[in-house]
């Protein structure tokens, strides 16, 4: 009876992490390199917070002010390169505060 419930429990468990692993398709960044930089500075400004991609393997989260940062944050603003542009202003990246340090 115990080695039938842990059967019925393991194919449960099974079926339901198929089910989820189904609906959560991967998500792919935008490349800033394959846009322009009006294009890539629209959809930090739309998004207001948003992952993108920089390069191979290289990614980075962009805002558009301080009020996506977690408490605590400061910006720092964001140049990175797009297809029509080497030195684009994106808008900011979010970084800890250094408080108290020479």
């Amino acid at each position: 009876m115990r080695l039938l419930f842990i059967r019925v429990l393991f194919i449960a468990a099974t079926v339901a992490i198929v089910c989820i692993a189904e609906t959560q398709p991967a998500q792919s960044r935008p490349d800033t390199t394959r846009m322009t930089c009006a294009a890539a500075r629209a959809l930090v400004t739309k998004q207001g917070g948003i992952v993108l991609g920089t390069g191979p393997s290289l990614f980075d989260r962009y805002v558009s002010s301080r009020a996506y940062c977690l408490s605590g944050q400061m910006t720092e603003p964001a140049v990175v390169s797009t297809a029509d542009d080497r030195q684009c202003f994106l808008g900011y990246t979010c970084r800890e505060a250094m408080y108290g340090r020479d």
